[in-house]
């Protein structure tokens, strides 16, 4: 059955004055939803502005039939999609490189000694290699003279305008300059998606045989100066070789790379913004990101 939610609501805006809702309704998907997320919706739906508290009050989850597009439509959250792989203790990432450890520095059980009862904290420890889940590459990655993580302006990793290039590995392993011929890229994100993230992440067969892009394709790719180019595969490069063409050629450019994504299928070609920032760290070429693009 269909679900709706049923609240009473009171907004106070920060130069004066208040609104107020009773018995208020509205459609949801699945059955649940938090008081945060019906205050943003009130919020955006209502196109307020200048509002301070919101609070949600009386709030039931009820059986009702949906009277108009529901909220995981309607909300700017369902406009973006997550193209990151979780990292997880133990989760091997580049065959010969190690596991991420993940653990408590602080538990909470042992930080309750340290404050009021009721009052605790974690504080988790992480110790990893930069390969790790989804990760943006510099040119330090290859260059010692390129830029590390610390020098790359932020704009080169955030809000890209971004298309999608299909390359269905079962069609075959290497994308070369045909898939990107007559494509508009210049000055774009360029994000490869050919299916093996999805079907074989964190599997023995991931590491293997997997899609890559030609020498051809970054050269192509360089000419028409893309900004970032993004895979969803174990390496932008052909790793039965010791040779790294793309890499070398992508990074000398200042042309970052993004591997290991996910997700890219549920995209459209086009009318996509990209992310994927890293942490500022200095003398890093590699560093995990949270990957995501916003439909537009």
């Amino acid at each position: 059955m269909d679900k709706r939610v049923k609240f009473d609501f009171e907004i106070a805006f920060t130069n004066g004055g208040g609104l107020q809702g009773q018995d208020f309704r509205l459609d949801i998907a699945g059955d649940y939803i938090s008081d945060q997320e019906l205050a943003d919706y009130l919020v955006r739906d209502l196109r307020l502005l200048l509002v301070g508290q919101v609070l949600i009050l009386n709030k039931e989850i009820i059986g009702e039939p949906h009277k108009r597009k529901s909220l995981e439509g309607d909300s700017q959250s369902a406009r973006f999609v997550d193209l990151s792989h979780t990292i997880a203790h133990g989760l091997v990432t580049y065959k010969g490189l190690p596991a991420p450890i993940i653990c408590d520095y602080l538990s909470r059980e042992e930080s309750r000694k340290n404050y009021e009862e009721g009052t605790e904290f974690q504080i988790g420890k992480i110790e990893m290699v930069s390969n790790t889940g989804t990760y943006v590459d510099c040119p330090f990655h290859r260059y010692a003279d390129g830029k590390d993580l610390s020098e790359v302006d932020l704009e080169r990793f955030a809000d890209l305008n971004a298309v999608v290039i299909r390359a269905d590995f079962r069609q075959g392993l290497s994308v070369d300059q045909t898939f990107f011929a007559a494509k508009e890229l210049q000055g774009r994100a360029v994000l490869v998606n050919t299916g093996w993230g999805d079907a074989y992440w964190n599997t023995p067969q991931y590491y293997e045989n997997h899609p890559f892009l030609t020498a051809d394709a970054a050269d192509y790719l360089q000419q028409v100066g893309v900004k970032l180019v993004g895979i969803d595969s174990h390496n932008i490069d052909d790793t039965r070789t010791k040779s790294r063409p793309v890499h070398t050629t992508l990074l000398g450019a200042e042309i970052l790379i993004v591997e290991h994504m996910c997700n890219l299928g549920a995209l459209p070609d086009n009318g996509i913004v990209f992310s994927a920032v890293p942490p500022k760290f200095k003398g890093v070429g590699t560093f995990p990101v949270r990957a995501f693009a916003r439909i537009v």
